[in-house]
């Protein structure tokens, strides 16, 4: 390496963007194609997914402990009143606590 890339005592390239390493978290706010985009960053992508699909009867704690310190948790949760999840921890929210939801929102 020439001295002329050390003038500063950092070399030119020393940054790397974090969004094209694809670190989870790390999104620019732009409008994206993808609407689904936000699971990229659910904290759900990044643990075990049958914490959020207990079967009948099951713990949602875990589930909805995890979902508490989530960024994307209400995108989750629009999501699943606009597609009627039927199934699973969304948002933060049981299918029957969503019911409840919708109920009190129709």
């Amino acid at each position: 390496m020439a001295m002329s890339e050390y003038r500063s005592g950092v070399p030119d390239d020393w940054f790397v963007d974090p969004v094209n390493l694809g670190v989870p978290g790390v999104r620019q706010p732009e409008v994206e194609e993808n609407p689904l985009a936000w699971q990229a960053d659910s904290l759900c992508a990044q643990t075990d997914p049958e914490a959020f699909f207990p079967e009948k009867g099951g713990s949602t704690r875990d589930a909805k402990r995890i979902c508490t310190s989530c960024e994307v948790k209400a995108q989750c949760l629009d999501y699943a009143l606009a597609n009627d999840e039927r199934f699973g921890i969304w948002g933060g929210l049981s299918e029957r606590e969503r019911r409840k939801l919708r109920k009190r929102a129709g």
